[in-house]
């Protein structure tokens, strides 16, 4: 089995520490160097709510959690490793100091990526002996669930370490944006800081709050954005003539003084306090880690949501998802699902709903099927098992963020019939067991059949060596 590749944090704060729990989630082991007092502590908080939330994504367990170490300097963080991370403060002077160390001791194949959100690559290379291997590698927050980096290589990138980054991001789930220019504050950030100038306007002339404004953006464009962007949502407004129409009917509008374009206001302190007082009116009661929960949990219901149209950041997820079915080499029951319960799967009381316990059975069938070749391709081939017939008993409370598994243990492989038992455990403790029956089907005739020779074999097969483990239920 191969060591774990190694990724250094370099900066260990909000982002720098949504990029550890990233790496790490993902199964790398990680090195972190940050001199603050508070980084442990800082970096503590950011994993907890990755370990909470980054796993709920996901139908299928993402790999083993990598090891975390701290490093008492630059060079012994960046010593060996595969990736590294800049997060360091917004200083061209500190980040400089800090390639320096990076190129004094990181090997001169390592990619260092940094996570500025507004300098280009040809201002962090100077003075560098291997500048193309430095990249812009602008994430957003949180980290460790919005799949979007803006991936910058520059003028003396290399294709081939440009491919090399992408290849490292997508391994960890996220989407790399390559933008195809260098320019000031990239894509991403140009867009927001125009919103963000014009939000400003507009609470500083008494137009709108600062809560009227957010609910403008997250009960209208902000939920077409979130899954269509910009073009494609005009594209709509267009009709069935597309963007031409939209733009010949709409485009005029752009000479009318709607916004206040680049004007900035200033920053007195009249202005700050106004903002500051109707940001305290609207979330002031919630904490921060209230508000980062809560943000965090949101962003998983909407992200699964899109998760099987494989759209935007649900699209991210599906592709990365990697699932697996494990048997122990001495027979036993199938491990079919491994899996973390996510925040939508609950109810009013706090734990998982009914209805779910269904789907992670559905889930682990699906798996044991699979796992013997009645999977999409046979599917599409015109057969299938369709459920006849499953009992469920709870046995203990399911809770959102709970790691669960299940064992799978085939008791009838006769003919058209197929019987499972499967046991739901969490660290031991069992939580549910059901008792599954199928039938083989003839899809286009939509009746039950016998199964061709050779996938009944491979469930005889399948049914000899995983035994009785998982019994019946008693």
């Amino acid at each position: 089995m191969s060591a774990p590749r190694v990724a250094a944090i370099i900066g260990g704060g909000v982002i720098g520490g949504g990029w550890a729990a990233r790496f790490l989630l993902n199964g790398w082991d990680v090195r972190v160097f940050d001199p603050a007092p508070d980084a442990k502590a800082r970096l503590d908080a950011v994993l907890a709510h990755a370990r909470r939330s980054l796993p709920m994504l996901y139908d299928h367990a993402l790999p083993d959690e990598g090891r975390l170490t701290w490093a008492d300097s630059i060079a012994a963080a960046v010593e060996g490793a595969d990736w590294v991370q800049e997060s360091v403060p917004e200083r061209l002077d500190l980040k400089a100091q800090t390639y320096a160390e990076i190129e004094a001791a990181a090997g001169a194949d390592t990619l260092i990526g940094s996570s500025t959100s507004g300098f280009r690559p040809s201002e962090l290379r100077r003075g560098l002996r291997h500048p193309a291997r430095l990249m812009v590698a602008h994430p957003f927050n949180p980290v460790y669930l919005l799949p979007l980096v803006e991936l910058v290589p520059g003028d003396a990138g290399e294709r081939g370490l440009t491919d090399a980054a992408c290849a490292i991001l997508r391994g960890i789930g996220m989407h790399p944006l390559v933008v195809r220019k260098e320019i000031d504050a990239h894509i991403a950030d140009r867009l927001l800081e125009s919103v963000w100038r014009e939000a400003l306007w507009l609470v500083r002339d008494g137009v709108a709050t600062t809560a009227e404004i957010d609910d403008a953006i997250r009960l209208g464009f902000g939920l077409r954005w979130g899954q269509m962007g910009l073009f494609e949502t005009y594209r709509i407004g267009g009709g069935p003539a597309g963007m031409r129409h939209f733009l010949a009917q709409f485009g005029p509008a752009l000479a009318w003084p709607w916004s206040r374009l680049t004007d900035v206001p200033e920053y007195t302190d009249e202005l700050v306090e106004l903002i500051a007082s109707q940001s305290d009116a609207q979330s002031g009661h919630l904490t921060p880690h209230a508000l980062e929960t809560l943000r965090d949990d949101n962003l998983v219901a909407m992200i699964r949501a899109l998760k099987p149209r494989g759209v935007a950041a649900g699209g991210v997820v599906a592709a990365h998802e990697v699932p697996h079915v494990h048997q122990p080499e001495a027979g036993g029951p199938l491990q079919t699902v491994r899996r973390t319960v996510p925040v939508d799967w609950t109810d009013y009381n706090g734990h998982m709903n009914e209805s779910r316990y269904g789907q992670v059975y559905s889930d682990a069938a699906d798996a044991v099927l699979a796992h013997v070749g009645a999977d999409a391709a046979y599917v599409a081939g015109g057969f299938s098992f369709f459920t006849a017939e499953i009992t469920i008993r709870y046995r203990a409370e399911a809770l959102a963020g709970d790691r669960i598994h299940v064992e799978t243990t085939v008791l009838q492989a006769e003919g058209k019939k197929l019987r499972l038992a499967h046991r739901m455990l969490r660290d031991g403790v069992l939580l549910s067991e059901a008792e599954q029956f199928l039938l083989h089907v003839d899809l286009g005739t939509r009746k039950s059949c016998a199964p061709p020779p050779e996938l009944a074999a491979r469930l005889a097969t399948l049914r000899t060596s995983t035994g009785d483990g998982a019994g019946t239920m008693g």
